[in-house]
Protein backbone atom coordinates (compact mmCIF):
# COMPACT_ATOMS: atom_id res chain seq x y z
CA UNK A 1 0.00 0.00 0.00
CA UNK A 2 1.22 3.47 -0.92
CA UNK A 3 -0.18 6.60 0.67
CA UNK A 4 0.27 10.32 1.01
CA UNK A 5 -1.07 12.91 3.39
CA UNK A 6 -2.04 16.45 2.44
CA UNK A 7 -3.83 19.43 3.90
CA UNK A 8 -6.80 20.90 2.07
CA UNK A 9 -6.06 24.53 1.27
CA UNK A 10 -8.79 24.96 -1.32
CA UNK A 11 -10.89 27.92 -0.12
CA UNK A 12 -14.08 25.89 0.16
CA UNK A 13 -14.82 22.54 1.71
CA UNK A 14 -14.64 19.48 -0.49
CA UNK A 15 -17.94 20.21 -2.22
CA UNK A 16 -19.87 17.76 -4.45
CA UNK A 17 -18.27 19.05 -7.66
CA UNK A 18 -14.69 18.74 -6.41
CA UNK A 19 -15.47 15.47 -4.63
CA UNK A 20 -16.89 14.16 -7.91
CA UNK A 21 -13.67 15.07 -9.69
CA UNK A 22 -11.67 13.25 -7.02
CA UNK A 23 -13.90 10.18 -7.37
CA UNK A 24 -13.44 10.29 -11.15
CA UNK A 25 -9.66 10.29 -10.68
CA UNK A 26 -9.92 7.41 -8.20
CA UNK A 27 -12.10 5.42 -10.59
CA UNK A 28 -9.24 5.57 -13.08
CA UNK A 29 -7.12 3.55 -10.67
CA UNK A 30 -7.07 -0.24 -10.88
CA UNK A 31 -6.20 -0.63 -7.21
CA UNK A 32 -8.23 -0.01 -4.08
CA UNK A 33 -8.25 3.70 -3.21
CA UNK A 34 -9.02 4.77 0.35
CA UNK A 35 -9.55 8.28 1.70
CA UNK A 36 -9.14 8.97 5.42
CA UNK A 37 -9.76 11.97 7.66
CA UNK A 38 -8.96 11.33 11.29
CA UNK A 39 -10.53 8.06 12.38
CA UNK A 40 -13.02 7.98 9.49
CA UNK A 41 -12.22 6.41 6.14
CA UNK A 42 -14.00 5.32 3.01
CA UNK A 43 -13.71 4.14 -0.55
CA UNK A 44 -12.49 7.10 -2.63
CA UNK A 45 -14.29 5.63 -5.65
CA UNK A 46 -17.69 6.25 -4.01
CA UNK A 47 -18.98 9.83 -3.86
CA UNK A 48 -21.03 9.18 -0.71
CA UNK A 49 -17.96 7.95 1.15
CA UNK A 50 -15.93 11.00 0.15
CA UNK A 51 -18.69 13.47 1.02
CA UNK A 52 -19.45 11.74 4.33
CA UNK A 53 -15.99 12.78 5.60
CA UNK A 54 -17.06 16.48 5.50
CA UNK A 55 -13.55 17.62 4.58
CA UNK A 56 -12.95 21.32 5.21
CA UNK A 57 -10.02 23.68 4.50
CA UNK A 58 -7.08 23.19 6.84
CA UNK A 59 -7.89 19.56 7.54
CA UNK A 60 -5.42 16.76 6.96
CA UNK A 61 -6.46 14.00 4.58
CA UNK A 62 -4.78 10.74 3.60
CA UNK A 63 -5.19 8.96 0.28
CA UNK A 64 -3.87 5.44 -0.15
CA UNK A 65 -3.73 3.03 -3.06
CA UNK A 66 -3.33 -0.70 -2.80
CA UNK A 67 -2.73 -2.75 -5.94
CA UNK A 68 -0.32 -3.68 -8.69
CA UNK A 69 0.16 -0.13 -10.02
CA UNK A 70 -0.05 1.67 -6.68
CA UNK A 71 3.10 3.77 -7.16
CA UNK A 72 1.94 5.11 -10.52
CA UNK A 73 -1.64 5.62 -9.39
CA UNK A 74 -0.73 7.46 -6.18
CA UNK A 75 1.35 9.89 -8.29
CA UNK A 76 -1.69 10.56 -10.49
CA UNK A 77 -3.81 11.27 -7.43
CA UNK A 78 -1.10 13.55 -6.02
CA UNK A 79 -1.09 15.54 -9.26
CA UNK A 80 -4.88 15.95 -9.02
CA UNK A 81 -4.66 17.06 -5.38
CA UNK A 82 -1.88 19.53 -6.10
CA UNK A 83 -3.87 21.08 -8.95
CA UNK A 84 -7.36 21.18 -7.43
CA UNK A 85 -7.18 20.91 -3.65
CA UNK A 86 -4.04 22.78 -2.60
Amino acid sequence: MTKFVFTISHPAELNPKTAGQLVKEALGCTGRVTIRKGEKSGDAKLIFHVLSLSIKPGEEVELSVEGEKEEEEIRQLQEFVNEYLR
